[in-house]
């Protein structure tokens, strides 16, 4: 296995999809830290300061759902 690198971060904002963890292993195998956030918690993206990439992993209701919350606005 390779060595994670701190420096770099990726996060995963987690909407209910059933595959964000098999996401997260595959950038974890990749050797690139990674973490998965709900989004409810998007708040604390603010202070990221190593922070390369975001992923936004959407649930079943992120197309059906009209009042669904969409991308939040602290990432935009």
């Amino acid at each position: 296995m390779k060595d994670i690198s701190y420096t770099d971060k990726i996060v995963i904002i987690d909407f209910g999809s059933q595959t964000t963890q098999l996401i997260a292993r595959r950038i974890r195998e990749l050797g690139v830290y990674c973490e998965i956030i709900s989004c409810y918690k998007t708040k604390d993206l603010k202070n990221e300061s190593n922070l390369k990439g975001i992923i936004l992993s959407g649930g079943p209701l992120s197309i059906t759902k009209t009042s669904y919350l969409g991308i939040p606005k602290q990432i935009l």
